[in-house]
């Protein structure tokens, strides 16, 4: 038999707004799974690409195995990914599993789901390459922070009474709609949010750049003086205004909760829903599509208009978007993320210090292991070799395969697992 469980090479996406040198957490994972690879000091690492996504498959490091990147080798093999995978996803990897190491912000975004995919793609393929939706979640590795869906009314209305540059571009009427609407009436609010938000995002450049200017000044001037800005969202407002200046992306924080996850604290981002991140080291997964609608802290193309069609306007408070992860039922070493959608799951494996030996369970699913602490030789019977396993290093497993971690370090281990449990 070809081996079944081997260790991936994965590519490293260098986006402007990643982390610098090894203040990157992409940078150290794969500085530290292969001594050879020489970091530059100026150069980004935002993106550390795990799966078969043809912008970054990943490369297999077996010469036993012919084929030479995981996209090819499940083409060829594809009952690796187990029976109902296989089925359910046509024969691919439902999923793409990555490292981001954010330094500036990325864009204000959201994903359609698999309808308005299907549409956009048709329409204009150039901008949106496939028909899939692409819902994520993303698990802090370090403190990390985004924004992400609306937040409570009372909390956008307080700042369209306190930050009058907002209020201008808004507009009186809209802004009054904002405010009279009730909390007994959700879709009286989630048309109101609609009308504010579009507004916003609509309004003409040069408008919203004198605005937006007078409001960093204003700001600028009270902060100087030792005043509290946070009514006016501030701090925030200063830090995107110096990464993206003059960019309509700065006013959504108004809108937007401002979410901070602590290492293993997850986020989920479903369909339609607005978020941008801001700083900070994640482990994410996502369903393996490239549609993203983009409307500001971008220099990429926009599409404002569908953005704002598309939106979730239902309001929540900031706690809502943190999911935690549930210790497992059959292995207390096991925390399972588990977000509602089928396309894939994760689980955070913690194995303390005094255990020389930890068996990865088989599942009937293919899987992808990252090593973020620890080192261990895993065996396993569907493996060509020992494998040696240290921070960074990535294992392809295919469906109902184990592998054994013969452990040796002092401090345990910690390892993620992307899959998918249908």
């Amino acid at each position: 038999f070809p081996p079944a469980v081997f260790p991936l090479s994965c590519v490293v996406q260098n986006y402007s707004w990643g982390k610098v040198g090894l203040e990157s957490e992409v940078a150290k994972l794969v500085a530290s799974a292969d001594p050879l690879v020489q970091i530059q000091p100026d150069q980004p690492y935002a993106e550390l690409w795990m799966g078969t996504h043809p912008r970054g498959d990943a490369l297999i490091r077996d010469n036993r195995i012919p084929q030479k990147t995981l996209g090819q080798w499940i083409a060829d093999n594809p009952a690796c990914l187990g029976a109902k995978v296989k089925d359910a996803f046509q024969g691919h990897l439902p999923f793409l599993f990555k490292v981001l190491s954010v330094n500036t912000a990325l864009s204000v975004q959201a994903h359609p789901n698999k309808e308005l995919a299907a549409k956009l793609h048709a329409q204009f393929p150039e901008h949106y390459p496939d028909d899939n939706h692409k819902p994520e979640m993303a698990i802090a590795l370090t403190p990390f922070e985004g924004m992400c869906g609306f937040r409570p009314v009372e909390e956008i209305v307080s700042f369209l009474q306190n930050v009058p540059e907002l209020r201008a571009l808004i507009g009186e009427v809209a802004a009054e709609q904002l405010e009279r609407s009730g909390s007994d009436d959700p879709r009286g609010v989630s048309a109101a949010l609609r009308v504010c938000f579009t507004r916003l995002m609509k309004s003409e450049k040069k408008f919203f750049v004198d605005q937006l200017n007078m409001l960093v000044k204003r700001i600028s001037q009270e902060a100087s003086e030792g005043k509290d800005t946070s009514g006016s969202n501030g701090e925030l407002l200063l830090r995107l205004h110096s990464q993206y200046p003059g960019d309509i992306g700065c006013f959504t924080i108004y809108f937007l909760n401002l979410v901070r996850l602590e290492p293993g604290e997850a986020l989920f981002l479903g369909a339609n829903e607005p978020h941008a991140y801001l700083h900070g080291d994640c482990v994410e997964v996502m369903a393996c599509s490239d549609n993203t609608v983009r409307a500001g802290l971008t220099p990429k193309f926009i599409d404002v208009l569908t953005l704002c069609e598309m939106l979730n306007y239902t309001p929540a408070p900031s706690s809502s978007k943190i999911l935690l992860a549930v210790q497992s039922q059959l292995d207390p070493h096991v925390y399972l993320y588990d977000p509602p959608v089928p396309d894939f799951t994760i689980m955070r494996i913690e194995i303390p210090a005094s255990i020389q030996l930890y068996l990865i369970s088989a599942m009937d699913s293919a899987s992808i292991l990252l090593v973020i602490q620890g080192t261990a030789v895993g065996t396993s019977t569907a493996a060509a070799s020992e494998m040696s396993l240290r921070r960074g290093s990535v294992l392809f497993v295919s469906a109902n395969e184990s592998i054994s971690l013969h452990l040796s370090s002092p401090d345990g281990m910690l390892l993620f697992r992307a899959c998918c449990l249908l």
